[in-house]
């Protein structure tokens, strides 16, 4: 019996600072599986209304872009200034003894519907309200467990609009196992109503860099091996701040002068880095590069000598994959869904103690037996994440969504069965 065809919209209007954010990087990756998949799916990708094919070079055969309202864009032109609007709203309020309300959940004016779809999928945590049955991926709560690390606003709009997409959605899609179990604590959902997926590298999809490639970046951002690499955002949970006073501990206690190497995205925060790496005397230890390419970001892992990963949160923790794919071995921090990825292939440690930070950066420039083992370990480890595997696992939700007949494969896939197996620490 021939399957029929499904239709699937996926929301792919997504700017977070500058387009760089881990959940775009994400979403390449996961769209041009879901193109290379056969079967009779097809997907109707909505990019934002000023650039609509920001992923034309990853999409497939089964896949088409299509320009999104533009009132989304509207709101993403005021972005910038929208804690001021807020404020002087709040003031007007109060002025006419009048409460402030809570946003809103926005609701589609049909435009979603009239795609000829039979479900539609939100791979962030924005959430629209529409006719269609949808599938929600918020990704994490962190805002409720670190709220001091974002805005008043931010935390609002997160709770709000997190709490609502995982209520209404026919299934949510959480990252990690660690991830599922806190939308269950805080959200009560029912656990039947929410789907595992781990995700795989996002670097995965770029070529490996050549040898001459690899050679000419150490030259061109004048880096001398041996060297730690951190590839995170300039975010406050990202735990910059440690990690600097764990270097320059080793360097005034045990006269290790070890190099960092910084990528990604400087918001905000990054000249409170900058200030701190001054007032600790690291600046000829430490390097922020900002963004890099995708084939230099492969380069840096495969020439450091490890990753050191000191994040406070995660809900899935990409740069150990990616570390992984490139043959780095990885020390990383032992909260939230980390144990739960790195299992046996990673050094843990405490991401709120400076010792233990400092300790597992000593171990890692030093013992060249453990940096191996863990070279061998998270090679193997892997194995486990497939970005086929993964699109597979989303058109199986996608389908059940829509109500379509399952076939074997679905529901193994969609079993407790297929789940990333956790293994002991290091």
């Amino acid at each position: 019996m021939a399957r029929d065809g499904l239709k699937i919209a996926i929301n792919t209007q997504i700017f977070s600072e500058k387009g760089v954010g881990g959940i775009e990087t994400v979403l390449v990756g996961l769209v041009h599986a879901l193109g290379r998949l056969d079967g009779p799916e097809e997907y109707v990708l909505i990019g934002p209304w000023e650039n609509p094919e920001w992923l034309k070079p990853y999409i497939g055969p089964n896949q088409k872009m299509v320009r999104g309202p533009r009132l989304e864009f509207a709101k993403r032109a005021v972005a910038p200034i929208r804690p001021l609007l807020r404020s002087i709203k709040h003031l007007l309020l109060r002025s006419v003894g009048t409460a402030p309300t809570w946003p809103v959940v926005q609701k589609s004016d049909g435009f979603y519907e009239g795609l000829g779809c039979g479900v539609i999928y939100f791979p962030s945590q924005h959430f629209i309200k529409c006719g269609l049955p949808a599938v929600y991926n918020p990704h994490d709560l962190q805002h409720m467990h670190y709220p001091d690390l974002l805005s008043r606003e931010a935390v609002i709009w997160r709770e709000k609009i997190s709490r609502a997409g995982c209520e209404l959605a026919h299934t949510t899609v959480a990252i990690s196992n660690w991830v599922k179990d806190d939308i269950i604590r805080q959200y009560g959902v029912d656990p039947a109503r929410i789907q595992v997926i781990h995700w795989a590298p996002p670097t995965q999809i770029h070529k490996p860099p050549a040898k001459p490639f690899a050679d000419s970046v150490l030259g061109k951002y004048s880096l001398a091996q041996p060297f730690a690499l951190f590839p995170a955002m300039t975010r406050r949970h990202k735990n910059h701040q440690r990690l600097l006073e764990a270097f320059a501990l080793l360097r005034d206690r045990n006269g290790l002068r070890a190099t960092l190497v910084c990528t990604g995205f400087q918001n905000e925060f990054f000249p409170v880095l900058e200030q701190r790496s001054n007032e600790l005397n690291l600046g000829d230890q430490v390097r922020f590069l900002g963004m890099v390419a995708p084939d230099e970001l492969r380069a840096l892992y495969q020439l450091s000598d490890f990753v050191v990963f000191p994040t406070l949160f995660e809900g899935a923790g990409m740069p150990v994959l990616e570390a992984w794919q490139d043959n780095a071995p990885v020390a990383c921090s032992r909260v939230t869904s980390l144990p739960e990825l790195a299992g046996d292939a990673a050094l843990l440690f405490d991401p709120l103690s400076v010792e233990s930070i400092a300790g597992a950066v000593a171990r890692m420039f030093t013992d060249s037996t453990l940096k191996e083992d863990l070279r061998r370990r998270g090679s193997q480890r892997l194995l486990d994440f497939s970005w086929e595997r993964t699109a597979r696992q989303y058109r199986a939700v996608f389908r059940k969504a829509a109500g379509q007949r399952l076939d074997d494969e679905d529901r193994w896939l969609l079993s407790d069965k297929q789940d990333i197996p956790a293994c002991e620490s290091v």
